[in-house]
């Protein structure tokens, strides 16, 4: 018998379930277990159909899982980071939060075109650290048997070239030491956060790539020797930590030439080792490098000068300097470079979060 043939049973018109008087004893004692049975039939059917459409409409309404957990321990859902973002659905159509427990996480972090809208938040920004120790003169195996150095933008501690990405509360770190080039941050997507974040490296510590893409730092500390602040991309950093550990740069802007901007410190203070006290504040890795500081505490580290022309005069003809409002003994404008300007009250105007990010996308997330 069919299983639909259960619902469709009448007693009064099938001859199984005629009259109890027109039965004999014997028929009826033969057909009460059958009944019995199909009765438990139809029950259990009633029960799997309800539970399904019950667990279907609970699904439908959850949706995907909105706040993933890693932990080293096996607390959480996942025990790497990378993982993590794996398991994240492709231009998911939700924001997903991932949480990640203190720990020391030894793993080289990717998030690709494809991971969009993401925020990594760590348990705290001292104690949840991903390190690595890649750097441009290590040697790798290139295409089966070819051995070639690994060059600057493969060294990442973590990359972020999905769009729409926050960072906060990590400390994120190339550990090679200084052996020269090593990327601790590399980032590519457009809209990126990274906020109460400690990025720590030496050479190249922060390379913020592609020119058209915009990054808003808040609140974060940046060490490093050389250059360690580097890229096209335009980025405002707002109440952050710059520290310099050698005497050297720190910026080497590559700003596109079309672009009325490109790095912009506002409120931030530029602190250094006890031992370091001639650091200039950028120098063009590009001809059209642009980059102001506007409201900072410069320490006494600061070269007089404050810019250095990449040992190419020509450089000075394009390269877009400017301060604006500084303080601290590394502020005097007296002996700068004369290619530098300090910018009027009206030209500062226009350095505005909302100018140079393209909007107040940074404050809604």
């Amino acid at each position: 018998m069919r299983v639909t043939d259960f619902f469709s049973i009448k007693t009064k018109k099938s001859p199984c379930f005629a009259s109890k008087r027109h039965l004999s004893k014997k028929k009826k004692a033969y057909l009460r277990p059958q009944i019995i049975k199909i009765r438990i039939m139809k029950n259990r059917m009633k029960f799997f159909l309800f539970f399904f459409l019950a667990c279907t409409f609970i699904s439908a309404a959850q949706g995907p899982k909105q706040r993933l957990i890693v932990a080293q321990d096996g607390s959480g859902d996942y025990t790497s980071i990378q993982e993590a973002i794996y398991a994240i659905r492709d231009y998911t159509p939700i924001p997903i939060t991932v949480f990640i427990k203190n720990g020391t996480y030894n793993e080289k972090v990717i998030i690709p075109t494809w991971k969009c809208d993401i925020t990594l938040t760590g348990e705290s920004a001292d104690s949840t650290i991903i390190t690595f120790g890649d750097y441009a003169g290590k040697e790798i195996v290139y295409f089966g048997d070819s051995i070639t150095k690994m060059g600057t933008f493969r060294t990442h501690t973590m990359l972020v070239a999905g769009h729409r990405i926050t960072l906060e509360n990590l400390t994120i770190e190339n550990n090679a030491g200084r052996v020269g080039q090593a990327v601790a941050l590399h980032t590519e997507g457009d809209q990126i956060i990274v906020r109460n974040c400690r990025l720590k490296g030496n050479q190249d510590t922060l390379f913020t790539g592609d020119e058209k893409s915009h990054v808003y730092f808040e609140n974060c500390y940046i060490d490093g020797t050389t250059d360690f602040i580097f890229g096209p991309a335009i980025c405002w950093f707002e109440n952050c930590q710059i520290h310099s550990k050698q005497n050297s740069y720190i910026t080497a802007a590559s700003t596109a030439a079309e672009s009325p901007f490109g790095y912009v410190f506002h409120n931030c203070t530029l602190t250094a080792e006890n031992d370091v006290n001639k650091v200039y504040l950028g120098r063009p890795w590009r001809a059209y490098a642009a980059v102001v500081f506007m409201e900072c505490d410069l320490g006494k580290h600061i070269r007089y000068e404050g810019w250095e022309n990449w040992r190419n005069p020509e450089n000075e003809k394009t390269a877009r300097y400017a301060e604006y409002h500084n303080s601290g003994e590394g502020a005097g404008i007296e002996k700068r470079v004369d290619w530098c300007r300090q910018l009027s009250k009206k030209e500062a105007r226009k350095y505005t979060r909302e100018n140079v990010l393209g909007g107040d996308w940074w404050q809604n997330r």
